[in-house]
């Protein structure tokens, strides 16, 4: 199949080219955006010309978002255009406001679609919802930008779905990966056979058990990684290795609690900065793990791949009485250069909690550690040095093995 466009295919030295024209002018743009002109002001855009410098400058995480929402409705100051000049705002839960423009496929869920298959000649039944978030927007966009017709269905009524599908020949199915079963399941009960064939999905996790499933039906699924705030940030394509990073936006994966890129493979964070002139987030915290996987995609796409979603980021947990946070345990080992990483493990000893926090180190520094861990964490815990690369490359700054049964 040929690639969406030429941005896809392009080599290493061009990619870095773009980026450091891209880049600055993201940062630019961004700087109209009066809570980003107030974070970047000492920021020069000229100076924003590749990722070691992008990673320099802060993180907007969720939570400012919110408070920024609050302070300064609907978008916190985020957005570089007034409110009237966008043609949607939805509404997340949160609540949380997002913009939306109708042209030029602005979640960019069209590089997406392609990849899984889908064109002119296509029906496209939107399971996703309508009603105030943006989903069910942002994949009839995709639609349009690759020439697929769209039944704006949205979710529930599935004998309504079943009919539809029916009547009017869908071809691919678009929503969660599991409301598709319900739909093939009532078809089947209702005796009608259906005519879709592919199937782009999101919003929810693709069990591989779930994937063979639609594949025994003559069904190839796809997911994406995408959100409301950021549009498409990775997809499949028909190599299934890991997720391609969309032409469209700048990955980073990061320690969690942090802004500092880890090693390539390591486990963190996922930071996103989006390359949208109107919405120009920078640096923003999904919340999610993830992993850079090495080498580029069979399917001949040459940008980052990224092993998908494995899990959250956000790993705040009380223990004896008191939050433990992912940014406490990055600045006790920031405090320590002889650590290299550091996990805390919350469990129990009979009817008390208890702390553990291994260090990967080579030193012999426990008693050190010990006093940093009251000073940092507020709480006294056991110090177990473990050797450097020992602990789990699970993107888990804080464990809880305590059970709630």
């Amino acid at each position: 199949m040929a690639h969406y466009d030429a941005l896809e295919t392009r080599d290493a030295e061009a990619r870095d080219r773009d980026l450091a024209t891209a880049l600055p002018a993201a940062i630019r743009r961004a700087k109209v955006a009066p809570a980003l002109a107030e974070a970047l002001a000492d920021v020069d855009p000229a100076s924003v010309t590749d990722r070691a410098a992008l990673a320099r400058l802060p993180v907007i995480r969720k939570a400012d978002l919110s408070a920024a929402q609050k302070a300064r409705p609907p978008f916190g100051g985020y957005a570089a255009r007034p409110v009237a000049e966008f043609d949607h705002v939805f509404q997340s839960p949160g609540p949380i406001y997002e913009p939306g423009m109708r042209g030029g496929d602005w979640w960019r869920l069209g590089r997406f679609l392609h990849a899984a298959g889908v064109g002119r000649g296509d029906i496209v039944q939107n399971c996703f919802g309508y009603h105030l978030t943006p989903a069910g927007m942002m994949f009839e966009s995709g639609a349009r930008a690759v020439g697929a017709a769209v039944l704006p269905a949205g979710t529930g009524q599935t004998d309504l779905q079943v009919r539809a599908a029916v009547d009017i020949g869908t071809t691919c199915y678009a929503g969660t990966p599991d409301f598709l079963k319900v739909i093939l399941d009532r078809a089947d009960e209702t005796g009608e056979a259906l005519a879709i064939r592919k199937a782009v999905v999101g919003g929810g996790a693709l069990f591989p058990s779930l994937r063979q499933l639609y594949a025994d039906r003559g069904i190839a699924t796809l997911q994406c990684y995408a959100t409301a705030d950021l549009g498409n940030i990775a997809y499949e394509s028909e190599a299934m290795e890991g997720m391609i990073v969309d032409e469209g936006v700048i990955v980073e994966i990061v320690r969690p609690g942090t802004g500092d890129p880890v090693p390539e493979g390591e486990v963190g964070e996922v930071l996103v900065t989006t390359l949208n002139a109107d919405y120009p987030l920078v640096r923003f915290a999904t919340g999610d793990l993830s992993a850079v996987l090495p080498g580029t995609s069979p399917c001949g796409r040459t940008n980052m791949r990224i092993k998908g979603w494995m899990g959250r980021a956000d790993q705040t947990t009380k223990i004896k009485g008191m939050f433990v946070r992912p940014e406490q345990v990055a600045a006790l080992v920031a405090r320590h250069p002889e650590i290299a990483r550091a996990r805390v493990i919350a469990d129990r000893d009979g009817e008390m909690d208890v702390m553990t926090v291994q260090v990967e180190t080579t030193a012999d520094c426990a008693d050190l550690i010990s006093l940093s861990v009251v000073d940092m964490l507020k709480m006294k815990g056991r110090v177990q040095l473990v050797a450097p690369g020992s602990l789990p490359n699970d993107g888990k700054v804080i464990e809880d093995r305590r059970s709630y049964d």
